[in-house]
C-alpha cells in the first residue's frame, strides 16, 4: 500500500471523510427524490430562499408547496435546525461497512457481510437492491443469488454508497479499494451497481494522494472495465469538462445521453457525482453544493463528494458551516452505534487504515 506521503496528515484526512460524506448526505437529504426535485427545481428553490450560490445546508422552505415536497426528515436537515446528524442508509452504510472490518479484517467474505447485516441493521431502514437482498438472505439464500433472485434494482446505486470504508482503509491503493468493495458488493448487486462501487472505492483512495481530483478519477476508472455504461459515462463528463463547457451543459448533455435509466441507477448519478468534483476541483463547499444541484439521488451523490472532497483536503479544510452543526454526533439505526461521535469512528478507521499498510 502506498500510505499518504502529502503535508496533510492521514488522521485528519480519514476524519475529512467521515465528516464530509455526512454533511454530503445532510445537504442533500431533503431534497432526494430526482423525479420532483430535479436540477432546475432545486434551483428555483434556492433562488426563492436567495441562496444561490449555495455555500452552507439548504435554507427553509419559504412556501408551503415546497415544505410539503421535501423529504420528511428536513426540519432537521436545513440550516438552523441542525444539531447532530439524521439518521440515514448513507451513513449507516459506512458504520456497517467499519463494524464489517473490525469484526472480519480485511478477508471477511460475501457471507459475513450479509450476516452481519441480518445481525446489526433493521429490515426498514434497507432499500431497493439490499432490501431485495436482506429477504433473500432471510430465505436461506447465499451469495450470488441474494443480488439477482427476485432484484430489479441490481445496478441501482446501493452498493457505491457502501463503498467509501474501504476507500478510507486503502489510502493510496485504489485497486485493493476496489477489490475490497466488489467483495461487498456482489451481495446485492450485479454490473454496473458493483463497478460503481469499485470505482466509489478506488475514488475515495486515489484521493489520499492524486496531486489533483483529475487525476483520483482517472485512477478510478482503471479499476473498472472500460467497456462498461459507468465508464463511459465517467470519462463523457472528463471530456466535457476538458473542452470548457460550462457545468450546466454538462449535465444537461449527459442527462439526454443516459435518459430512462431513472433516478437511482448508478450510471446517471456516477455522471452528476464526476461533475461535481471536476467542477468543484477540490474545493469541498463548491464540491458539495454543486453534485446537490444536479439532482437525482442527491443525498447519497453528496454524501460520496464529499467523502472524496474530505479526503483530498482533510478536515481542516471543511469550514465550520458544514462541521459545526453536525457536533461531532452520528444518528444510527446500526445496532449499538446510535449517537457514536464522528471523531470515534474516524479513529477506529485510522486504526485499520494502519494495520493495512
Amino acid at each position: 500500500m502506498t500510505l499518504v506521503d502529502t503535508g496533510t496528515a492521514l488522521s485528519d484526512r480519514i476524519l475529512g471523510g467521515w465528516t464530509g460524506r455526512i454533511a454530503g448526505n445532510m445537504l442533500g437529504k431533503p431534497v432526494e427524490q430526482g423525479e420532483v426535485w430535479t436540477r432546475a427545481r432545486i434551483d428555483r428553490y434556492l433562488e426563492g430562499a436567495s441562496a444561490l450560490p449555495l455555500t452552507d445546508y439548504l435554507p427553509e422552505p419559504v412556501s408551503e408547496r415546497d415544505g410539503a415536497e421535501l423529504r420528511p426528515e428536513w426540519r432537521q436537515c436545513v440550516r438552523g435546525r441542525i444539531h447532530g446528524s439524521c439518521r440515514d442508509d448513507d451513513v449507516d452504510y459506512a458504520i456497517l461497512g467499519l463494524d464489517l472490518l473490525e469484526t472480519h479484517g480485511f478477508g471477511f467474505s460475501t457471507e459475513q457481510v450479509g450476516e452481519l447485516w441480518l445481525l446489526r441493521l433493521p429490515y426498514l431502514q434497507t432499500f431497493t437492491a439490499e432490501r431485495a437482498a436482506y429477504r433473500n438472505l432471510a430465505s436461506g439464500l447465499r451469495p450470488p443469488l441474494t443480488a439477482t433472485y427476485d432484484n430489479p434494482y441490481q445496478e441501482w446505486i446501493g452498493a457505491l454508497i457502501r463503498a467509501d470504508v474501504h476507500g478510507w482503509t486503502s489510502p493510496g491503493d485504489p485497486r485493493r479499494a476496489a477489490l475490497l468493495a466488489r467483495r461487498d458488493a456482489v451481495l446485492s448487486h450485479t454490473g454496473n451497481g458493483v463497478y460503481g462501487a469499485m470505482w466509489a472505492a478506488a475514488l475515495i483512495a486515489a484521493a489520499f494522494t492524486a496531486p489533483t481530483v483529475r487525476r483520483a478519477v482517472d485512477e478510478a476508472l482503471a479499476v473498472i472495465p472500460a467497456s462498461s455504461r459507468l465508464a463511459r459515462a465517467v470519462r463523457r463528463v472528463v471530456s466535457l469538462h476538458d473542452t470548457r463547457m460550462s457545468w450546466e451543459d454538462t449535465l444537461t448533455t449527459v442527462a439526454e445521453e443516459t435518459a430512462g435509466m431513472g433516478w437511482i441507477h448508478t450510471v446517471p448519478n456516477a455522471a452528476v457525482l464526476t461533475a461535481g468534483l471536476l467542477y468543484g476541483d477540490g474545493d469541498f463547499t463548491r464540491t458539495i453544493t454543486l453534485t446537490v444541484r444536479g439532482g437525482l439521488d442527491t443525498d447519497s451523490n453528496g454524501a460520496t463528494a464529499g467523502s472524496v472532497a474530505g479526503v483530498f483536503g482533510g478536515a481542516g479544510a471543511i469550514a465550520d458551516q458544514w462541521k459545526a452543526p453536525l457536533e461531532d454526533t452520528v444518528r444510527s439505526a446500526v445496532f449499538g452505534f446510535d449517537g457514536v461521535r464522528i471523531s470515534e469512528l474516524a479513529q477506529r478507521t485510522l486504526r485499520l487504515a494502519e494495520r493495512a499498510a
